[in-house]
């Protein structure tokens, strides 16, 4: 087994990181540009934190390519809100479309050919094409540091859920109808097209 030290490059344990947690789920963010175009980009540092409130976390990166604080972070941190859309497996090349780093202000709804709609209480749009949105307010945000590569943490209320009906089975997301995406290293997507089952030991499961 080999060791490595993370106090080199941040490449190299960014690439350690994207090689090492798989797959990872993917939050398509949309939000409000100060001159009120749309922003959409996708985030695969991602993941559920509390149920009670219903919070949900993403880690946007300082760009590596000018060490400026990304469009969406930006967005978040003036607008107070935001929307999480969730990818499947019709829409990827769409999704991959909205990762390009455009200009400042350019609609990457249109560029990639997605659809707003509008949201029910935030300001930020929703991808029509995307079968989960989650409608947040900003909660938190923790910084580790403002030079390229660094992270930052930041957290939202979801304050309203959209599932589309075709994915219910009583109230329960079936994952066969939704066919989820995630992300792998370096261009890899991931199908969640098989998966197993084990019980789990617990005495109590919110899931049964």
């Amino acid at each position: 087994m080999q060791s490595f030290d993370t106090n080199g490059p941040f490449q190299q344990n960014y690439k350690f990181l994207i090689g090492s947690i798989l797959p990872r789920p993917i939050a398509v963010v949309s939000t409000i540009n100060e001159d009120g175009t749309n922003n959409v980009a996708p985030f695969s540092f991602f993941t559920a934190v509390s149920a009670s409130p219903m919070i949900i976390a993403f880690s946007p990166m300082i760009k590596s390519s000018n060490g400026e604080m990304k469009d969406t972070p930006r967005n978040i941190l003036r607008e107070k809100e935001f929307v999480v859309n969730f990818v499947h497996e019709d829409i990827i090349d769409q999704i991959n479309l909205a990762s390009t780093e455009l200009p400042y202000g350019e609609d990457e709804f249109k560029f990639s050919g997605l659809t707003p709609i509008d949201s029910e209480i935030v300001k930020a749009k929703r991808i029509k094409e995307s079968l989960i949105h989650f409608e947040c307010k900003f909660r938190d945000r923790l910084s580790y540091g403002d030079d390229p590569g660094c992270g930052q943490i930041i957290t939202g209320e979801v304050v309203k859920i959209h599932v589309d009906e075709s994915l219910l089975d009583s109230g329960r997301i079936v994952t066969d109808i939704y066919r989820p995406v995630g992300r792998g290293a370096g261009n890899d997507w991931i199908l969640c097209d098989h998966r197993i089952e084990r019980e789990r030991l617990m005495k109590a499961q919110i899931q049964k």
